[in-house]
């Protein structure tokens, strides 16, 4: 489902990626991990269309992005791609449900089948009674499901996560972990994790190490 082959990619004279071979399958959670500058959150971006490698073929669905100008590539991340960061990113003058929806509505869904769509998802992620709250009136996990709920809304084929877990407590990241699970168990969705929890990488079905821009040892 993802492909990537010989990635490599340099900021000035630091060669950051040198050479990534890598296939995730539909369905898979995969957790990349490595120490501080390993190109992790390189290798994410560039999978999520956010840049683009010097070198290499990314392939998702099928589809050779190397091949899209910038407006098709828009296109094309904002219904096979949903994103999930350390920081919620939501927009504070927005409820939780009109987060939710916005991808929905830049990808030109109508606005009624977003918005049922969006409760369906906020639902699902126990927030029913949270849809008309703004983020300020949230804690820090709900935050971090309404996020999740956002990236699902165009039902993407992959959902990238960068430190999804990281700025939460114990009990909330426990419960955001068994959320990825549950959404992969019930809807097939596929995710690749960059983290450095040892223990959500011990959960996923594949670990991926990254050290020194190079894949060291993927189980």
């Amino acid at each position: 489902m993802i492909q990537l082959n010989n990635i490599h990619k340099s900021f000035g004279s630091l060669e950051v990626l040198k050479g990534i071979d890598l296939e995730i399958a539909k369905g898979e959670v995969v957790s990349i991990v490595g120490p501080s500058g390993a190109g992790k959150t390189t290798l994410l971006q560039i999978m999520g269309t956010l840049d683009r490698a010097d070198s290499g073929q990314v392939i998702i669905n099928d589809t050779d992005i190397a091949r899209l100008g910038q407006k098709s590539l828009a296109r094309f991340r904002n219904r096979q791609i949903g994103f999930v960061f350390q920081f919620h990113q939501l927009l504070p003058e927005f409820t939780a449900l009109e987060n939710v929806m916005i991808p929905g509505l830049i990808g030109g869904n109508s606005r009624k089948q977003t918005r049922q769509r969006a409760l369906q998802l906020l639902d699902f992620m126990g927030l029913s009674e949270r849809a008309d709250h703004k983020p300020s009136e949230l804690s820090g996990g709900e935050k971090q499901r309404v996020a999740v709920a956002r990236a699902l809304i165009n039902e993407p084929a992959v959902i990238l996560a960068d430190e999804p877990s990281g700025s939460l407590d114990s009990a909330n990241k426990a419960e955001l972990h068994r959320l990825f699970f549950d959404l992969r168990d019930r809807l097939g969705q596929t995710f690749v994790i960059v983290t450095h929890d040892e223990e959500l990488a011990r959960t996923t079905d594949r670990t991926i190490h990254l050290r020194d821009g190079k894949i060291e040892s993927p189980l």
